[in-house]
């Protein structure tokens, strides 16, 4: 179920390193028993320096993915303007397409306002339906704040993404960008 989720993180991934700069890496206090890795710039696409990837799994007994968390952290040059609603539009109509190709139907929320960490953000929710069943949410969230773009993406199953709730904002809260 978690397998179409990897188009996101490759998106996110992709859009997060198309900016350059310095960079510091996020602090996130991950909920404990999760599966914690710190992902190479270069895992999906070469990237320019500075850019972090860090990545969460909560897994069930048999080691299969519930729920995926990437934080993804992007240096932004100085004089360039992001236009952070257009991005993650454009991310989210990816990944519609994405989960549209692999037999799944999607709805997402409008795009609306938010925080990550103390840093004002904006935010979609997606829905993700097949034959009429509710099988995965997942949710983008994009931030600028001191020169970096940071975009924290999570998805799971349905049920474990509702009931996880709690862990997900007590990650979102401790993100000091």
């Amino acid at each position: 179920m978690i397998r179409p989720l990897l188009s996101l993180f490759v998106l996110s991934f992709a859009f997060v390193a198309s900016i350059e700069a310095q960079a510091t890496e996020p602090q996130v206090a991950w909920p404990e028993g999760w599966v914690v890795e710190s992902l190479p710039s270069d895992a999906v696409t070469p990237t320019r320096q500075g850019t972090t990837r860090q990545r969460a799994t909560k897994n069930d007994a048999a080691g299969n993915a519930l729920l995926v968390m990437e934080l993804t952290a992007t240096p932004v040059e100085p004089d360039h303007q992001v236009n952070l609603q257009g991005v993650l539009l454009e991310m989210r109509k990816s990944i519609q397409k994405d989960f549209f190709q692999g037999g799944y139907q999607s709805v997402c929320n409008k795009i609306h306002a938010s925080m990550l960490g103390e840093v004002t953000a904006l935010e979609t929710t997606c829905t993700i339906t097949q034959n009429g069943r509710h099988v995965l949410s997942q949710t983008l969230v994009a931030a600028l704040n001191a020169g970096r773009a940071y975009v924290l993406s999570y998805a799971g199953q349905a049920q474990v993404f509702a009931e996880s709730q709690g862990e997900i904002q007590a990650v979102r809260n401790s993100l000091k960008l």
